[in-house]
């Protein structure tokens, strides 16, 4: 117990020290103080902007306020009280309201365009279920006198997972919610609903097993578009199709029915084509999925379906512009996210934001302005205007105090050929702060999540404050990672735990050789998620890395397959069942637990305790064969936390925890390596 205690307390010394040794750069505890931007939406008359901004002050997880912006002016009021938390803004088609979710009484509300008159509509609930890819939960009627919205209500399997014993029937029995003790699905049921402004009169418009969400309603007002999952077996097949509400007498049509999957349908201005986001394949994942969604339109009745623009590249977010002539949609590339309009009719794409960066929302005004909230390489998101030709405007600074005499470090990209030499793969790396002509620095190798996601050079906090203390960060966009087009996504297909992580190892190859001020003896890899997993396995295959922190990350393919809850995610990564064929034992052959014995890098496990994507138990099994194998090995276990760390205070508590671990296994520069190899 005394060495125990010696030893937290040298960790904590050695990164209360690194706090004062670049004080240049960010620290953790300076999260505390930032905010960013997201869910931009105009007024229907152009002149005012509703946004929210996230913020990380208070216990817990980052919350958001509504703040609407007057865009003469810049100027900005909040809507509700200093301590209430709101999001979703939407603006009324007569742009005298805005509603939104949250506020003092936490449900759907609306506010007079000033932000004064909050006024209490109806409480929404949801699900733990897993659904993902949802769009809107609520919509304007066109007359500004209805809403309808998205709740839940018990479903017909609600009983299960409850009583002395429980007794689980349902498949997808698994919740993803992360936080409390909830380790069932509550087996409720969304629907549609609607609610009279006038009388806060609600009535219930669908009901039955299904789920229904992804609402719009018509401009003439007749229907609601939705989405819903109605195969005979949807826990077990993840498919979306679209539907359509009929306002006057509830009945239902259906739209679509394909293989692939629809998401976020919506109505173009004068409700002659619906565009949406799809698939083209049979095989999707609840989770993520290994094929990008493109944007597509279709006329009401689901014919004409058809693929709009040659990008090829993941893209979110599609919006109508005001004549009905073009969509806009982001999309991503090599590191970045930019906003494009593509006409409806055929053509070439404008590309109207081609900065590096990250566009999140965005909402087009009937002038045409575009509103945007845009994370670049040194800040979080904050929200721009684009109009005419003009390049995109900044017109928040909300963390300009926190920021003010902070140098922010450069993060460049750099590529290099794969190991089978049929990719060019994209690596970028955040240079020290304090680098010198003769000064040798330490690396961390960060992996992102995914595995179907990218890095960029976009501002990433935990980065930041690592080259702070003068370490360089890699982040590499190894196959599999989007932005590089669907061949490139598609070639970590059957090959996980395989030339991905090959595609690591010779990024940190290219930097090291290309860059020698980094010290090949202070090495560390992490990593969240698929991250976490790379991280796993590579310490597996090298002992190049001083120190590893595997975050949420898979340990055991097999043991994950069966206890995740979302079941999708492997079959369509490699095809098939595991028990089918040799998957089984392929499976296992990919797996670092299956290779533990090769592994003597010390490694500090991270996980959330009520994490259901990925749960803890693959970071048990793993601490407890790396303690067998004799590795140094410590587990850090986040009360609360779902996949990854979210409350501000284990983020920090995180960031903190990584430098020390870091810090207490790096040698001293110029000395040599002190390991825990045993024989």
């Amino acid at each position: 117990m005394l060495y125990s205690f010696f030893r937290s307390t040298v960790l904590a010394a050695i990164a209360l020290q690194g706090l004062t040794l670049a004080a240049q750069g960010l620290q953790s505890q300076d999260l505390y103080r930032f905010r960013s931007v997201s869910d931009v939406q105009f007024s229907p008359d152009g002149k005012q902007i509703a946004y929210s901004v996230s913020m990380n002050d208070r216990p817990g997880r980052p919350y958001t306020q509504i703040w609407i912006m007057d865009v003469a002016t810049q100027k900005s009021i909040r809507v509700g009280g200093e301590k209430d938390a709101s999001s979703h803004p939407r603006w009324s088609p007569d742009g005298k309201m805005i509603a939104f979710v949250g506020g003092a009484q936490h449900g759907l509300s609306y506010v007079r365009a000033d932000g004064s008159g909050e006024t209490f509509l109806t409480a929404m609930s949801g699900t733990n279920s897993p659904l993902p890819g949802q769009g809107e939960d609520f919509t304007w009627s066109p007359d500004s006198k209805t809403l309808a919205y998205v709740s839940s209500t018990p479903g017909p399997q609600t009983a299960n997972g409850q009583g002395d014993p429980i007794v689980i029937t349902r498949y997808l029995y698994k919740p993803t919610a992360s936080e409390g003790l909830t380790h069932f699905n509550d087996n409720k049921r969304l629907h549609l609903y609607s609610i009279d402004i006038a009388s806060k009169q609600s009535k219930q418009l669908t009901s039955g097993i299904y789920d229904e969400h992804s609402i719009d309603w018509s401009p003439d007002g007749q229907e609601i578009l939705f989405v819903s999952n109605r195969e005979p077996n949807s826990d077990e097949f993840f498919n979306y199709d679209v539907f359509a509400l009929k306002v006057a007498d509830d009945s239902i049509r259906r739209i679509t029915a394909t293989e692939n999957c629809e998401y976020a349908p919506i109505w173009s201005p004068d409700g002659k084509t619906i565009a949406l986001l799809s698939t083209t394949r049979g095989i999707t994942d609840r989770e993520t999925t290994m094929e990008d969604t493109h944007a597509w339109v279709m006329d009401p009745e689901g014919s004409h379906r058809r693929e709009v623009g040659t990008i090829d590249a993941r893209q979110h977010g599609v919006t109508w512009s005001p004549d009905g002539k073009s969509i806009y949609f982001t999309y991503q590339e090599r590191g970045n996210t930019h906003l494009a309009r593509m006409p409806i009719g055929g053509g070439k794409p404008e590309i109207l934001v081609n900065d590096i960066g990250m566009v999140g929302a965005f909402s087009v005004s009937k002038q045409d302005a575009i509103a945007y909230d845009f994370a670049t390489a040194s800040d979080l998101p904050e929200l721009y205007l684009k109009t005419s030709t003009a390049a995109g405007r900044q017109l928040t600074s909300l963390n300009s105090e926190v920021l003010a005499g902070k140098a922010i470090a450069p993060t460049e990209p750099f590529t290099f050929v794969s190991n089978d030499n049929k990719f060019e793969v994209e690596a970028f790396l955040t240079k020290p702060l304090n680098i010198t002509a003769s000064s040798k620095h330490p690396m961390i190798v960060n992996i992102h999540g995914g595995p179907h996601g990218q890095n960029g050079a976009a501002f990433n906090f935990k980065n930041q404050v690592y080259a702070a203390r003068g370490w360089a960060v890699l982040q590499v966009n190894y196959r599999g990672s989007t932005g590089y087009g669907q061949k490139f996504a598609d070639a970590v297909f059957g090959d996980q735990d395989g030339n991905e992580g090959q595609d690591v190892l010779y990024a940190v190859s290219a930097a090291v050789r290309r860059n020698l001020w980094i010290d090949r003896e202070r090495m560390g890899i992490e990593g969240v998620s698929y991250g976490g997993q790379l991280s796993d396995w590579l310490i597996t295959q090298t002992n190049e890395f001083k120190a590893a922190i595997p975050t949420a990350g898979i340990s055991n393919l097999i043991s994950y397959n069966y206890m995740t809850y979302y079941n999708q995610y492997e079959e369509m990564e490699f095809g098939q069942f595991f028990h089918q064929g040799r998957l089984m034992d392929d499976a296992w052959e990919r797996s670092a637990l299956k290779h533990v014995s090769s592994a003597h890098t010390p490694t500090m496990l991270v996980h959330g305790e009520n994490d259901p994507d990925v749960p803890i138990a693959e970071a048990e099994q793993y601490f407890v064969a790396l303690k067998d194998v004799g590795v140094d090995t410590i587990f850090v276990r986040y009360p609360r936390e779902g996949h990854g760390v979210r409350e501000v205070k284990h983020t920090v508590d995180w960031i903190d925890r990584s430098i020390a671990w870091y810090e207490s296994h790096f040698p001293k520069p110029g000395a040599e390596a002190v390991t825990n190899v045993q024989p």
